[in-house]
């Protein structure tokens, strides 16, 4: 049995990052995911090195893995013309050009939804399709700014810090697959197909969640904490003998077990940190105290005793011991896959896993325009006029 999407027809216009994301997602899960890139250079992230990984830049392995690529000129007219016949017939149209830009080349959503109108039309942007700053480009940094996110990212007394990955640019891809996914669900009942507008900068604001409760609130503005947590004590990296680990105590009754682990069950029992808006209260001379305490032993000794006690608590993976970790190995978060130039290629895995129509992470990225004759065949486009379209440096 085939993924979920199955059947569906993806047209990728996208490139970078956000809407690459968001048509990995739509391929996992089972959609033909046809990727539309530029002759000659292809999706701006091929370049993106190094690393390079048999010629092509690490960075678009990431995020374009189970799809075809077809390398199309849409400055020339039997370019566009090609590409506006695969929109005709698919099912998701996904691009991410500033706004106005698709509606210029005669591929925007009023101009393709008159001749499809099931047709499913996302638009990524930094901005979004309305307001006064939708014209402005987007970058996952500016968003990352705008949202709020980074006034919250850092050490207190330190500068502002960007994630160490475009969580804005990942985040609006996401939430843009979330969207595609329900306007199918809603076109099965309907029959009519519709856009959906997603936004960097909204997809920041929307994961502010308890950071813009608390400010709504209380009118208070939320400041950073490193990497604890606003209203959790203790709930953050904390040094040990020889490292550090990660603790999570989120509620009274771990505390008390996370005490008795580390020695101390006295310290459950002093009034100052009794309950967790004391702890809060008391937090920076509660840390200190267990500063000194944590560094006498090693990151295992404390992971052991942690485990047995119930405390939740963790290492601070490095990327290769991320992906050597036996739970992520055996939830096939890490796959190697045939490439047709860099041999055997690794990925990350699909996160969603569904019981009865599972995705599968089925192909590596393609090389440019590695399925442009598969593709112009499919769309009707016989052998002699697929060599016109070559020749003309329409297609590549």
């Amino acid at each position: 049995m085939g993924g979920p999407l199955d059947g569906v027809l993806v047209c990728d216009l996208t490139r970078v990052l956000s809407g690459p994301y968001c048509t990995q997602m739509l391929a996992d899960l089972g959609a033909q995911v046809i990727k539309v890139e530029r002759p000659g250079t292809g999706d701006d992230t091929r370049a993106w090195g190094p690393p390079f990984v048999g010629g092509t830049a690490a960075y678009f392995m990431s995020a374009n893995r189970n799809k075809q690529s077809i390398a199309v000129d849409l400055k020339h007219p039997d370019g566009l013309a090609a590409v506006r016949r695969l929109a005709l017939r698919a099912d998701v149209l996904v691009e991410n050009f500033r706004p106005g830009t698709a509606d210029e080349l005669g591929l925007g959503y009023a101009a393709l939804s008159a001749e499809n109108p099931g047709l499913i039309y996302a638009s990524i942007s930094g901005f979004g399709q309305t307001g006064p700053y939708r014209e402005r480009a987007g970058y996952d940094a500016i968003a990352q700014g705008m949202g709020g996110m980074m006034a919250i990212t850092g050490e207190p007394d330190g500068a502002p810090v960007r994630a160490g990955v475009a969580i804005a640019d990942i985040g609006a891809g996401m939430f843009a697959a979330f969207g595609i996914a329900s306007a199918l669900v809603e076109r099965a009942r309907s029959g009519r197909g519709q856009q959906v507008d997603c936004a960097l900068v909204d997809a920041q604001v929307a994961w502010m969640t308890y950071a813009a409760a608390n400010f709504f609130a209380t009118g208070e503005t939320p400041r950073r904490y490193g990497s604890a947590h606003p209203s959790i004590v203790p709930y953050q990296a904390v040094a040990v003998g020889d490292g550090f680990i990660m603790l999570a105590v989120g509620n009274d009754a771990i505390w008390r077990r996370f005490c008795a682990a580390i020695g101390e069950p006295e310290l459950a029992a002093n009034v100052a940190y009794a309950t967790n808006p004391d702890r809060v209260a008391h937090r920076e001379e509660l840390l200190a105290h267990l500063d000194r305490r944590l560094r006498q032993r090693g990151m295992a000794q404390w992971l052991e005793a942690f485990e047995r006690a119930g405390v939740p608590a963790g290492p601070i993976y490095t990327m290769p011991q991320v992906v050597a970790d036996p739970q992520v190995q055996a939830r096939e978060m890490v796959v190697a896959l045939p490439h047709p130039e860099a041999g055997q290629v690794r990925v990350t895995g699909n996160p969603v896993k569904l019981s009865r129509t599972p995705g599968a992470v089925r192909s590596a990225p393609p090389l440019l325009g590695q399925h442009t004759d598969e593709v112009l065949t499919f769309l009707g486009y016989g052998r002699e006029e697929v060599a016109r379209l070559r020749a003309a440096g329409a297609v590549q």
